[in-house]
């Protein structure tokens, strides 16, 4: 059995690419899906026909910010420029992994574009807006940036293997925005332990696979126990993903 996921490329930013995405595909790799890389310069009918092979979608980080305007706010300096192409591309498959229930695992600018999605909004800038003590972008090479509080009886808990209880686990950390206002559907997985920013969410629906973490699993795969099992899980549902006749149905109307 083929375990194909959708990816898109991260960035219009080659260079970045070239750094970021070798990590994702490796973890999905190691975790025994195929990728199906989506190219950013496609046409809504090539993604959509690529779409149509996969059985998950994960939406990994990126160098550029989310568009304010996508949440109503006006911009602020602080916030960097957006990507419009990656935010099309993310776009149609998120549309396609809620129209047919498609597991989706959403990483870093992968969650806030999530949470923007399902209706929510972000802070634009920690420094600036939340004044907090922590670094939450101390770089890429930094593996336990800070530690966050998984809420009991989350997926992630069960994941770290702490279900009955909140647990403390120690992430790495890269961005500087984050959600302010819940999207639609999503609950809180995790927390950062000392300014309570929201590092993890997941949809409310028990039949559906929605993650999404603040934090680069893929970059901490090899060492880390609670990444491998993050993509472990993620790839275990999209192999149990089929497309129901009554959902195939409902998309088609």
């Amino acid at each position: 059995m083929t375990i194909r996921i959708a990816i898109p490329e991260p960035s219009i930013d080659l260079k970045y690419n070239s750094v970021s995405l070798p990590a994702y595909i490796a973890a999905l790799q190691s975790s025994g899906a195929v990728p199906v890389l989506v190219p950013l310069n496609e046409t809504q009918e090539r993604v959509a026909g690529l779409l149509a092979s996969t059985w998950g979608v994960l939406l990994p980080g990126s160098r550029f910010d989310v568009d304010p305007e996508r949440f109503g706010q006006l911009r602020i300096p602080e916030c960097g420029p957006a990507d419009p192409y990656r935010t099309s591309v993310d776009e149609l498959l998120l549309q396609d992994a809620f129209n047919l229930r498609k597991p989706v695992l959403a990483i870093c600018h992968g969650l806030q574009t999530l949470n923007v999605w399902l209706n929510g909004t972000l802070i634009q800038d920690l420094d600036s807006e939340l004044k907090t003590p922590v670094n939450h972008s101390p770089g890429r090479h930094v593996p336990e940036a800070h530690p966050v509080t998984i809420n009991s009886g989350s997926l992630l808990a069960r994941l770290a293997s702490e279900e009955g209880t909140a647990t403390v686990e120690q992430v790495n950390s890269s961005h500087h925005q984050a959600v302010r206002r819940l999207g639609d559907r999503l609950r809180i997985s995790a927390v950062s332990q000392v300014d309570e920013v929201v590092e993890a969410v997941e949809l409310t629906s028990s039949d559906h696979f929605v993650l999404g973490v603040q934090w680069h699993p893929e970059r901490t795969f090899a060492q880390n126990r609670l990444s491998r099992e993050i993509f472990r899980a993620f790839v275990d549902a999209a192999g149990g993903w089929t497309a129901r006749p009554e959902i195939i149905e409902e998309h088609v109307r």
